[in-house]
This record gives structure tokens, sequence and C-alpha cells, in this order.
């Protein structure tokens, strides 16, 4: 079946005007930065109906329903989502764009048809290198494993893919296929003498690469840079395939690390696999695992570094664990990967050691019970306030209930004083858990809230924020989503709200946004930036001092290394400026 690209949905809502869109079927009236009328969905006297140019969205209150002109095309007309986009295209006096089958011409009508030509062109440049097939066999790679990822393989040329674009390459380097020499305008590939990984969306579709090197290149792995369509924090390398494995959810996702070790897992019949690109195990990561399954099983390895990314990984998990949701941990013997444990001891006897994969609240308080000595009372003292952080992020469930179980037997504590220990520091801190029903918001979630209103106002705010990875830093619920979408803004500087909304359609991070919009912010505009500055270096210095004490508290239980002891001077440099003070 044949399906839009998202570049060009995209590109469609900033082509059309959505007050002209609504206005031909709702009269509309001025009302100051907005426009009011009567609800199309409700036979309402006044009007509880508004339409935001800024935001490019409409707003009813009678109703409830809000979106973009899709979503009001879609209501108020009672189109399908594809009917809705070809009605706003036939506005706008553009084609509708499809993906369809292999047949079909190369029309580059966006980065996703630059992007599917690459990986035709990568496939079959390997069926004649040589080199490319004997090192996949090297490696112990069938041809049928190779078919099923994509697997091509991109020439030791400056120029080869670029030569195949001809001059129409302005696609081909919205998708990072490409890159262009600023001083001659001349265009080069990204990827030279590699073999060559697709990577792909849920809907599978090619929306970047990862490419090995054959060569002594330092970097031998490089992925495609970040782009409209593809990032890193929210994509994994073989989740398609492993989708299509089974027509019923997964009984488990493993995560792994490396292109090869979910290539060589499926080679052997583990068809469950997947690996991030080349980063730490985000949020976004887990929204998508557990999308396809309740189970997800991180995989690392048994060295120091090893159970430093999973604990990274557990600490992203922590508020995703809930409602049947599963998270373990498999440590592999010392020297092997995925790929080559696989290879040398088989596939059932692998999936033997996964399904003794520690559990995650095991490893939790495993490796907080490294740092206190519980024959002390002291020591079972501070595991509570280690643990207790961890505990706060999580929401109610079972799984909480079994930590603060084995908590209890560890700590020898009564559960009235263990309760009350936690929830003394529950009541002055800040939870991950949403507040009940009629109390006052969480310490810090108003200025991420309003931050994020004030720049669904005007997306140009983002392009001044700095330090972004410190905010990302913080601890504080809803602070993702404010990054997430300072980032979208930052690389998308001419979208608007309309289109992040449409990016995050049918996510849970879509769904929040939903929630706080608004209809209009009364200030001019001077104001709004005046105020959004504040919020943003308000929480810049909530996330530094948060940085500092976390610093601290480590160096009082253990010596801090050489890294977080230069980053702790750092911050304690940044604290004494008179503008964090």
């Amino acid at each position: 079946m044949s399906r839009i690209p998202q570049g060009f949905i995209q590109d469609l809502l900033s082509r059309i005007d959505i007050v002209e869109v609504v206005g031909a079927r709702v009269e509309l009236k001025r009302a100051g930065k907005e426009y009011k009328g009567l609800s199309p969905f409700t036979n309402e006297k006044s009007p509880s109906f508004f339409v935001s140019p800024a935001k490019q969205m409409f707003f009813c209150f009678s109703s409830g329903k809000n979106g973009t002109a899709i979503n009001f095309l879609m209501e108020n007309d009672r189109l399908s989502f594809v009917e809705a986009v070809e009605e706003l295209a036939k506005r706008a006096g553009v084609q509708v764009p499809r993906e369809g089958g292999r047949s079909e011409q190369l029309v580059l009508e966006g980065p996703l048809d630059a992007l599917a030509a690459a990986e035709r062109f990568y496939r079959n440049q390997l069926r004649s290198h040589q080199p490319a097939i004997e090192y996949l066999k090297k490696r112990g790679l069938g041809g049928d494993t190779a078919k099923l990822f994509g697997i091509g393989f991109a020439p030791d040329s400056w120029d080869a893919l670029a030569q195949q674009f001809k001059s129409d390459t302005e696609h081909a380097l919205t998708a990072g296929l490409l890159k262009k020499k600023e001083e001659t305008g001349r265009v080069f590939d990204v990827f030279r003498n590699r073999v060559m990984f697709p990577i792909r969306d849920t809907r599978g579709r090619v929306i970047a690469f990862g490419g090995r090197t054959l060569a002594n290149d330092p970097a031998k792995y490089l992925n495609s840079p970040e782009t409209p369509l593809f990032h890193k924090g929210r994509n994994l390398f073989g989740l398609y395939e492993a989708k299509q494995s089974s027509k019923a959810d997964l009984p488990y996702l493993m995560v792994v690390e490396g292109y090869m070790d979910v290539v060589m897992l499926a080679h052997h019949g583990i068809r469950n696999a997947v690996a991030t690109l080349g980063t730490a195990t985000t949020r976004d990561h887990l929204s998508l695992l557990f999308k396809s399954t309740q189970r997800v099983v991180f995989c690392f390895d048994g060295d120091r570094a090893g159970r430093s990314a999973a604990w990274r990984a557990l600490e992203q998990a922590l508020p995703e664990v809930h409602e049947g949701r599963e998270c373990r941990f498999m440590f592999l013997p010392d020297g092997h990967d995925p790929d080559t444990l696989v290879q040398e001891i088989g596939a059932d006897a692998f999936r033997g050691l996964v399904e003794q994969a520690m559990s995650l609240s095991d490893f939790l308080l495993g490796e907080l019970k490294k740092e206190v000595n519980l024959g002390s009372r002291d020591g079972r003292a501070r595991l509570v306030g280690l643990a207790r952080p961890h505990l706060e992020r999580m929401r109610e469930g079972p799984l909480r209930s079994v930590i603060v179980d084995e908590l209890e037997h560890l700590t020898r504590l009564g559960r009235s004083d263990l309760d009350a220990l936690l929830a003394g520091r529950e009541r002055a801190a800040t939870s991950g858990r949403p507040a009940p029903a009629g109390r006052a918001e969480a310490p810090g979630a108003r200025p991420i809230k309003r931050a994020l209103q004030l720049l669904l106002e005007h997306p140009e705010m983002a392009q001044k924020v700095e330090h972004v990875g410190q905010l990302a830093a913080m601890p504080q619920p809803g602070i993702e989503i404010l990054v997430e979408a300072i980032e979208f803004f930052q690389e998308h500087p001419h979208c608007r709200a309309s289109q992040l909304l449409e990016q995050w359609r049918d996510m849970p991070k879509g769904a929040a946004l939903n929630r706080i919009i608004g209809v209009e912010v009364p200030l001019d505009e001077a104001a709004i930036a005046q105020e959004f500055a504040d919020a943003i270096e308000l929480l810049r210095r909530k996330a530094v001092r948060g940085r500092a004490q976390t610093l601290l508290e480590l160096a009082r239980e253990r010596e801090l290394a050489p890294a977080e002891t230069a980053e702790l001077e750092q911050i304690t440099r940044q604290l004494s400026d008179a503008r964090l003070v």
C-alpha cells in the first residue's frame, strides 16, 4: 500500500493557512490575535471555537476538540487522514507523493524518496563488490539475512551516489546522504567504502543509514546525521524487522549496542533484537519498545562501562515500567558481545541466558547496596536515601511495591517507619508520579509548563536557548517535552506549533502538548520573550544546582572520577557567577 511521506505533510502544513481552511466552513470574527466563531461540532449559542494563526491550530472548548488543519477536515468534513491531506494538497496546488512498490519510477518528491533510491543503489553495489561480500561471510552472515535487513555497500568514491541524483540533489542533501562544499558548491557522498545498514521507521520506510568501514577509518561505524526524518534518540535499528517477524506482540525485545549484533542474532533465529544508534537509551526509545512488547531486556557487556550503560538505561526506564511493563538486564561474559556469543553457544543457550536476565528491582537494589554498609544502622538509613529519588520517579504499582518490600527487609525498618522516611521526602521533593487531583503542581512544574506555552506561541524563541543539555539533565517531569520542543524548533526554524503537534501525532507527548496548549497568551511580544528567557534561566539554574548537589553527594560516598571532579569545578565557577547566585 502506498504511503504519504511525513516530510510532505510537514511541508504542506507550512503552505496552507488554517484560518482560510476553517473560514470557508465556519463564520469567523477577529478576537485579538485569534479568530472566533460558533463551534461546528456542537449546537452552542455563544462562540467557544477559536483559530490561532500563530499556532496554525483550532480549539473548540465546547467539544474539547483541537488540532491542525488536517484534524479539522477529518472532524468537520468526516474525511479520512489521507482524504484530508489530499484536500489540503489540492488547495495548495501540489501533488500528493506516494511511497509504493519497487516498480515505481524514481521521482524525488522528498527526502524519503532519496533514501529509498539510495537503499536500492547500495544493495545493487553489494552484489558486485567482492571484498564487502567476503567481509559479511567472514562475520558469519548469510545472504538471506543480508536481504532481510537490506544490507548494501557504498563504493569507495566521492560521488558514486551523487551521480545517481545528477542535478536533483536537494532531497538527498536534506536526507543526510550528501554534503555540499561551501567553497565550490559541489556535492559529495557522506558514506564511502562502507557496508550499509538501512535504518527504518516503524512503518518500514528507510529514514537513515549506518555504515561500517572496510578500511582503517578511525570512525568504524558512521550514522546518518540528524535530519527532519531521523533522530538517534527516537529511532532504533531493527525494530521494524523485529515486528515483521511476529503477527502478535513480541514476548520481549532485546536492546543491544551494534548493527551486527542485531543482524547476527536474527541470522540465528533470534528476531527480536534492536540496537540504539550510538546513543544511550532514551524515554522515546522505551516508548517505541513498549508499543510492541511488555518486556524489554537490556543486553550489555559485564564490565564497568557496560554496567554504567545499564544504569543509565535503568534511570530512563523507571517512569516507564508500569501497567505490566517489565525491564530486565542481561550482562555478557568477558570478551563477548551478542554477535560472538550467539555464534559460540548457539541460539537455544543464548535464549536461556535471556530468561535468566536480572530484574530491574534486583539490579537497582544490587547496585545501591554496593554503596552502603548494611551491617550498620547509618548504612541502612543511607540505603533508603539512595533509593528514594529512584522510587519517586516510579508510578505506584506492583514493581514499586516489590522494591519497597525489599527495602523493608534490607533495612530492618518497620513498614510505618520506612513509609514515613519515603513520604517525608516525597512531600518536599518533586515526584515522578502525577499529583493527586486538587493538589498544587509539583515544584518546578509551572515554569516548565509556562515556558512550553510561550514557546508554542513564538517558536522562533527556541533559537536563543543555549545549554539545552543542562536542561535535559533535570530529573523534573515534563522537562523532556520542553527540551524536545526546543530542539524541534531549533532544527526546523520555520515550523509552528501545528507542525510539532503533527510530528507527535498519536504519541504520549503529543497528548501532553494538547493538554497544555492555550489559545492566546495575553502579552506583547517583548513581554513573552522576556518571560520565556526568565523561565529558561530559572530552569537552567535549578539544573546546574541539582547536578552540583548530586556530585557533592557522590563525593561524600566515594572518590570522584577525574571527569566528575572537572565537571564539579566547572559548575562551582558557574555558580560563583552573579547570574547563578
